[in-house]
């Protein structure tokens, strides 16, 4: 694809402020919640991650495509951000491991784009006004019109994505750190009795499951709408809860699946949505943050330890509704001092709001996966 040959696109937002720009990708007309990721590499990972589903995703990295993209790097089959906003886009990218384009790849998965817009300008206006939803389009270029179906669009508040990206069967992940690119296996792994982990799919990422198996784990992937007695069937280890799109609130099954697996005191960790499921599931409440935190380099800690981490969500567990005889507060998001960890006084189960599993983003709180191995092989 050449981008020499430009086509108008419209970018309209839920309060009426509009962008013009050119299509990259495919054409046509997509609605979602706008967002913006700050971070400045793992573009594709980040489209292909299944908690994007039904977002539009603002990049704030002023060129996109420069490495192309390559199988290896999805986080899922394909992409699930519902379009895409760029400064500017690359169609002939460089890199050893590129096999297409990212506007060709964009297009083959009917990904609607927009560039050539000051996406600075658009992020500042997220950043005061909060994220809403918008529109990108090539075949309505008049911003009343665009506009209406802005506003006829279901807010992502409220909003259960999961049964649109959660697995339709059980199934076992094969798959570990074995390629050249990955960083290191554990050395837990190494001789020692594989742990059955059974991970509930709210949208989970690949490379969570990656460094699940590199840590000795055998991992059983389930459906949300999954029963306790039938995960407990798998004798698991473990029990992981992953990552995930829309509202955690609107989860109801996830939620009353893992009030049930609590009963069974099994480890169990949490990433983003899996962190706020377990929160739900222990009487806390959620709430959706003003603009989310998506990128590579927010920081997280407690009490002087503080790790670099790589975040994407919306929404967050209310400080004020957590019970301080069940769970502690283990890690803040340095930024806004929102809950971002969360550990039960009593219980093998712990949480976090970010992604220790990076892909992309920095390794700091790899150790996370140790530290499930162990309380996992501390119960055997």
């Amino acid at each position: 694809m050449s981008l020499t040959a430009v086509q108008p696109a419209l970018l309209v937002l839920a309060d009426g402020t509009t962008y013009s720009g050119f299509s990259f990708g495919a054409t046509g007309t997509t609605i979602g919640e706008v967002v913006f990721n700050t971070g400045m590499t793992g573009y594709q990972e980040v489209l292909t991650d299944p908690s994007y589903r039904g977002q539009i995703i603002t990049f704030t990295y002023p060129e996109l495509g420069n490495t192309g993209v390559n199988l290896e790097d999805e986080e899922s089959n394909v992409p699930h951000a519902k379009g895409a906003i760029a400064r500017n886009i690359c169609d002939r990218p460089s890199n050893w491991r590129s096999t297409q384009s990212l506007p060709d790849y964009l297009k083959q998965h009917n990904v609607v784009g927009i560039y050539g817009i000051d996406t600075r300008s658009l992020t500042r206006k997220l950043r005061s006004v909060g994220a809403m939803n918008g529109a990108i389009s090539t075949d309505v270029l008049d911003p009343s019109e665009l506009l209406e179906q802005v506003q006829d669009a279901p807010s992502m508040a409220g909003l259960n994505l999961v049964k649109e990206v959660t697995t339709l069967e059980v199934y076992e992940w094969s798959e570990g750190t074995d390629k050249e690119w990955e960083f290191s296996p554990s050395a837990l792994a190494n001789g020692a009795e594989l742990l059955t982990v059974v991970a509930i799919d709210f949208g989970i990422k690949r490379n969570i499951l990656r460094r699940l198996a590199s840590y000795g784990c055998r991992v059983i992937v389930v459906p949300v709408d999954t029963p306790a007695d039938e995960i407990l069937k798998h004798n698991p280890d473990g029990i992981f809860l992953s990552n995930g799109p829309g509202d955690p609130a609107a989860n109801i099954e996830g939620i009353a699946t893992t009030k049930a697996l609590l009963e069974a005191q099994k480890p169990v960790f949490g990433i983003c949505m899996g962190h706020q499921i377990l929160g739900l599931s222990l009487g806390a409440d959620t709430f959706k943050l003003k603009f989310g935190h998506r990128g590579l380099n927010h920081p997280a800690g407690l009490r002087q330890k503080i790790e670099i981490t790589s975040q994407n969500h919306g929404f967050a567990i209310a400080a004020d509704s957590l019970s301080d005889a069940l769970v502690e507060v283990t890690h803040l998001n340095l930024n806004d001092h929102t809950i971002a960890g969360l550990r039960h006084k009593t219980l093998p189960m712990f949480s976090v709001q970010y992604h220790p599993e990076a892909s992309p983003g920095p390794h700091d709180a790899d150790y996370l996966f140790e530290n499930f191995v162990k309380a996992m092989r501390d119960r055997k």
